[in-house]
């Protein structure tokens, strides 16, 4: 024979050499619940290992996170029940501990890139990302709202805003919002092909954000679609997206790759709440070695063209990265 593959695979120094996919922690983006308050941690049930947080615990996350690599976090906000109504106008409210806590962040940790959540779900008596009128999740009377949300961030120094509304021209509304005020430089990530998943569970647990009433199948991509996703991509690179994002990523892995095909922006994936969960749960059991598959999982989605990768693992694939080098 002669031609023998396994002559590339026979030592590890030759399999590093031709190794054609690398994840860094450069790569990742790693979220944060975020809680109001001082000293407040409250562990998600469902998420082993992933707590609610304050800003002061934030801080010190984050400074593990620097020391290993990883320098993109996302913050999502468990906001208090009584603070929500229709229209999300905590979402902007100068009080908002949210924007609050972008500053604080901002002021302590500059050489931070930190990416922010547009969309009504969390701020919504509803539980819905869009308006709500009569019982139907109203598409044009969102826009202003979610371009108001951007604006206050962009004002409280977040770097890439991340419309995860799904609505229908959100992405313009928000680039000429945040251009109009003077916040040319502010990235935008959108959620381009957000799919109705399953895989949200523990997520909406940690924010305490599930709709009231009915689904998010008017608004969320079905799962059976793979081509409109680059009718999503199209549209959200004509409106100003600077990066465009796969919802989730493990299913979602065909999405990835045909994305990375035909765009030239940067693609993110999501490897979202119950694909970590799901993993947690197998390691927990003994049915799988979490040290060898945790790697293997975001390397797949890295594999599969994915430049960022926002996961839940980030700061344990951060952490043992370094160790590995």
């Amino acid at each position: 024979m002669l031609s023998r593959p396994r002559r590339n695979r026979k030592t590890e120094a030759i399999r590093r050499l031709v190794r054609e996919t690398e994840l860094k922690p450069s790569h990742l983006i790693y979220p944060f619940f975020t809680l109001n308050g001082t000293g407040r941690e409250e562990p998600i049930s469902s998420l082993p290992g992933i707590s609610r947080l304050s800003t002061d615990l934030i801080l010190k996350e984050i400074e593990i996170c620097l020391k290993n690599g990883l320098n993109a976090f996302v913050l999502f906000p468990a906001v208090e029940e009584r603070l929500k109504d229709n229209v999300a106008s905590y979402s902007y409210a100068d009080d908002n501990f949210y924007l609050h806590q972008i500053r604080n962040i901002k002021e302590r940790f500059p050489e931070a890139c930190l990416m922010s959540d547009v969309a009504m779900d969390p701020y919504s008596s509803d539980g819905h990302d869009g308006l709500v009128i009569d019982g139907e999740i109203v598409n044009d009377p969102t826009l202003p709202i979610l371009s108001r949300m951007a604006v206050a961030q962009a004002q409280a120094g977040i770097d890439i805003v991340g419309p995860s509304d799904m609505m229908d021209g959100r992405v313009e509304a928000i680039r000429n919002a945040l251009d109009d005020s003077g916040y040319e430089k502010v990235s935008i990530m959108s959620y381009t092909a957000k799919y109705a998943s399953a895989y949200y569970g523990p997520f909406r647990e940690a924010l305490e954000s599930a709709p009231k009433s009915g689904d998010k199948k008017s608004y969320q991509m079905d799962p059976a679609n793979k081509w409109e996703a680059l009718r999503e991509a199209e549209l959200d690179a004509l409106e100003g997206a600077d990066m465009l994002m796969v919802k989730p990523a493990l299913c979602y892995l065909d999405i990835i790759h045909i994305l990375k095909e035909h765009s030239e922006l940067p693609i993110a994936a999501y490897n979202v709440s119950g694909e970590y969960a799901m993993l947690k749960a197998a390691a927990a059991n003994g049915w799988l070695n979490y040290e060898l598959a945790m790697p293997e999982m975001l390397l797949s989605i890295r594999r599969a063209g994915a430049d960022v990768i926002l996961s839940y693992f980030a700061k344990e694939y951060a952490i043992w990265h370094s160790s590995t080098r």
